[in-house]
């Protein structure tokens, strides 16, 4: 044990040391390793758990909503990226078309590709549930899939499944096929020998016991099941096989595992391998030569499938780090350990993150052991070399190609990788977008660049807008980037716990930025850093204190004191949203994971506690009105329990008091909140099944269509263009033109003139038409999108109107020279026009 300690924390500081400032290299690992408890924490707390009735009814209103459609019914674009991948779970191939491929996406859902990976199509993006544990085919008739969903990877970024489901169509069109219950389907095996047998492996719920874990069978085809083997409340099937020259006997890896909040057990007495031999009728324990103490974890199995009498398991300790490979050559009545010295690291120490390990289907000696890295043994485990070559670390899925001996797919968190030479090489496959994205952002300056933090593959960008040319910038898990809107080549990155960076070239290279920092404060896994809108060289950065910096994040000092309840453990206790008003930059807002919401009024000096009215629940974002520092909207995650959860709020006097606008919004977690700087009434949410948008809170529709059911993170809006961004948790980003939400309206015309003089230093003059009286507003805004100035809020009549400008802002300050934007709103119709200020 204290050889893996020491190994582990020397590869965790070699690691930490390189990989957190530079664009590492594809197999290079973040600092801090490891999958984290943010993405459960913020959807269950201060639960230990959720109610899956409950979400399960939120998500059909939810599909309701989409199918109904709301107002802007523009299509939803995919934008990528489509070349980097993510996590993949399972992979199934035709067992007579080797061309055909089937993949498995954490989650993003089910991939097929028919022409041996060089393209991917999505076939299960209308269901209920994107992650998905497995995958399988029906040996006898293959247009026939079965799709097991919920990841049964135990980390809390498993988000679970609502059960199995069936095609008979290869895809076409799917239908419900029970085991809702089970949560999360680690495998399923159809007997190659009668259609109608499938055995499915049940863990159970993650977060609590139930009854519901353990090996599923079915003898009609999907039509119904019943559990014919199970040990305890808490113990899980994470793996099955079967014997494909006598389908009768089955293998089982059972594993006894159990999280909280706060713990995770991973392993115990009730870990171990059982074998039916009447088509699991009956079962029983294989001990001999095979670890039974109480400190046995994660279980992975293979079968040669020529072979069938040769097997061999993989193993974690109940402390998730790598306890060995056995071997049997005589269907599993004795095993002996292989020599599996060179693999002691492989798990790290998160064996319960890994699992499987695959033979050769005619060649018993030639074997693959998956875990952070990949190795490979041709002497049936005497002797092991890493085989990973060019590939992403974290290996979960693995397929050989029928009929071709040495191609084979690797499915890890990077995505999907072929060999064609039993993994001497790999090719990288594209056209999957499926990167599970934290945050996002637009160059304002060309919309066509676009820039995220992803689950573990890093911050993201593509500078020509094309879904297959994004590269990665940074290493690490990402989360918040910006690109000063001012000045592209001044671009900020972030990877895990807050470890900020900036570039000055425009993203060539990076240094870190948290001078001044205090590397002991307690820091969320996606620490909240902004840019002040009226400023770009002031930002603030959120610990559980929060921190200005008045010169782009050269040097930081904190304004705050503790903002948080204080330390809970686990870096919980943190700010999670920052929001400065774009009328009144002294106007700061914050929220934290444990439910306080603050205020400023003087730049940070002093604080009000606005959250007396608010949900106990984990605030995701807050937006201030563009042109109001008192309207503010706050939004909530969590999922709920018994009671009914309000997940967004408005407020109008500055926090004083809170209205419940969360209307009939799907009962889902909300990430997070937009408000229109064109139309502040209207609002738009990322939720976790697709987007909504709303004018003023009361009635939420669906926005756009073609958006697959995963969760939506981040929103960005180019105002410009009028394009939203939403970064997905599973499915890359996507692009909408956000129609304008008058445009059907019955308008009177409306003219807008171009000002004069123009170029002008100081003053112009604006004109412009009304046939119709009514209210008007006429704003200046700067090159950037940002206000500068109302010279018009009020009603006017019919017939010719000029105003004019003295070149100065809102505060009475001389504006700088440069490209102003004056824009005209009355309502139902909106003119804008450019101008050029010179001093």
């Amino acid at each position: 044990m204290i050889k893996k300690l020491l190994f582990t924390l020397c590869l965790l500081l070699l690691v930490g040391k390189f990989a957190g400032f530079f664009a590492p290299a594809e197999k290079a690992r973040e600092p801090n390793a490891r999958p984290n408890e943010w993405f459960w924490t913020q959807r269950a707390w201060p639960h230990s758990g959720v109610n899956h009735d409950a979400w399960r009814q939120s998500v059909e209103e939810a599909r309701r909503m989409q199918a109904e459609s709301g107002l802007n019914r523009n299509a939803w674009v995919q934008a990528g990226p489509d070349n980097i991948g993510a996590r993949v779970t399972d992979l199934a191939l035709h067992p007579t078309q080797g061309n055909i491929v089937y993949a498995a996406m954490a989650s993003g859902g089910v991939f097929r590709s028919v022409d041996t990976g060089a393209n991917w199509e999505p076939i299960f993006d209308d269901q209920p549930s994107l992650s998905v544990g497995s995958v399988a085919l029906d040996p006898q008739n293959p247009e026939r899939i079965y799709v097991g969903t919920g990841e049964a990877n135990a980390a809390s970024l498993s988000f679970f499944g609502t059960g199995l489901y069936r095609s008979l169509d290869e895809g076409q069109s799917w239908e419900y096929s029970g085991l809702e219950e089970t949560r999360y389907i680690a495998r399923i095996a159809v007997d190659p020998g009668d259609s109608n047998r499938i055995f499915a492996a049940g863990t159970g719920s993650l977060f609590s016991p139930d009854p519901h874990r353990g090996v599923y069978r079915s003898e009609d085809g999907g039509d119904s099941w019943s559990l014919v083997f199970s040990l305890t409340d808490s113990t899980s099937c994470i793996d099955l096989v079967i014997n494909p020259q006598n389908p009768d006997e089955i293998y089982a890896a059972m594993w006894e595992r159990m999280r909280g909040l706060t713990y995770r057990r991973s392993g115990g007495p009730s870990s171990g391998i059982w074998r039916s031999q009447d088509g699991g009728e009956s079962w029983s324990e294989l001990s001999s030569g095979l670890p039974t103490d109480s400190h046995v974890g994660r279980i992975g199995l293979a079968l040669c499938a020529e072979s069938p009498d040769i097997l061999y398991a993989i193993y974690a300790d109940d402390s998730s780090y790598f306890d060995g490979v056995y071997k049997s050559s005589n269907g599993g009545d004795s095993w002996s350990r292989c020599n599996d010295s060179s693999l002691s690291g492989m798990y790290s120490s998160y064996g319960w993150w890994f699992g499987n390990i695959r033979v050769h289907p005619s060649d018993p000696n030639q074997v693959y052991a998956l875990g952070l890295y990949f190795y490979r043994s041709q002497n049936g485990g005497q002797s092991w070399s890493e085989v990973g070559g060019n590939m992403h670390v974290d290996h979960h899925a693995m397929a050989f190609v029928p009929g071709s001996p040495h191609t084979i797919f690797n499915g890890n968190d990077g995505g999907l990788y072929r060999s064609g030479n039993g993994g001497d090489s790999w090719t990288k496959l594209g056209n999957q977008p499926t990167s599970q994205f934290y945050a996002i952002e637009v160059d304002y300056q060309n919309p066509e660049r676009l820039y995220g933090g992803t689950q573990d593959n890093g911050t993201l960008r593509t500078l020509s807008g094309a879904t297959d040319d994004w590269e990665r910038i940074l290493g690490g898990d990402g989360f918040t980037c910006i690109v000063d809107p001012g000045n592209a080549n001044r671009i900020y990155a972030e990877y895990q716990y807050g470890g900020l960076c900036r570039s000055t070239n425009g993203g060539s290279s990076f240094s870190s930025a948290t001078s001044g920092i205090s590397g002991s404060d307690r820091r969320n896994w996606s620490t909240p850093v902004v840019l002040d809108p009226n400023n770009s060289q002031t930002m603030y950065y959120g610990s559980y204190r929060l921190y200005r910096s008045l010169n782009g994040a050269s040097s930081w000092s904190a304004i705050s004191g503790d903002l948080t309840g204080g330390n809970h453990g686990a870096n919980f206790g943190t700010i999670t949203t920052i929001a400065v008003a774009p009328s009144n930059s002294s106007v700061i807002y914050a929220g934290t994971d444990d439910a306080k919401v603050w205020r400023s009024t003087d730049g940070g000096t002093n604080w009000d506690y606005l959250a007396d009215s608010l949900p106990e629940r984990w605030v995701t974002r807050i937006a201030v009105d563009p042109y109001d520092e008192d309207i503010a909207y706050i939004s909530y995650s969590g999922l709920r329990w018994d009671e009914a959860v309000s997940h967004v709020f408005c407020t109008t006097n500055g926090g004083t008091s809170w209205t419940d606008i969360s209307g009939n919004l799907p009962e889902l977690p909300v990430s997070v909140i937009l408000v229109d700087p064109d139309f502040p009434s209207r609002l738009y949410v990322g939720t976790d099944l697709g987007c909504y948008f709303s004018d003023g809170g009361t009635f939420w529709q669906a926005l756009g269509s073609g958006l697959p059911n995963v969760p939506v993170l981040d929103l960005k809006l180019h105002e410009p263009t009028r394009t939203l961004i939403a970064g997905t948790h599973g499915r890359s980003m996507f692009r909408l033109e956000l129609q304008d939400p008058t445009e059907a309206a019955d308008t009177a015309p409306l003219q807008l003139q171009q000002n004069y003089p123009n170029p002008f230093n100081p003053k112009t003059e604006i004109r412009f038409d009304l046939e119709k009286a009514g209210l008007a507003k006429l704003r200046i805004y700067d090159s950037s999108g940002r206000w500068v100035r109302s010279l018009l809020e009020g009603s006017l009549p019919a017939g010719e109107h000029r105003l004019h400008w003295d070149g100065r802002d809102h505060r009475g300050r001389d504006c700088a020279s440069g490209t102003y934007f004056y824009r005209l709103d009355t309502g139902v119709k909106q003119l804008k026009r450019k101008m050029l200020l010179i001093r």
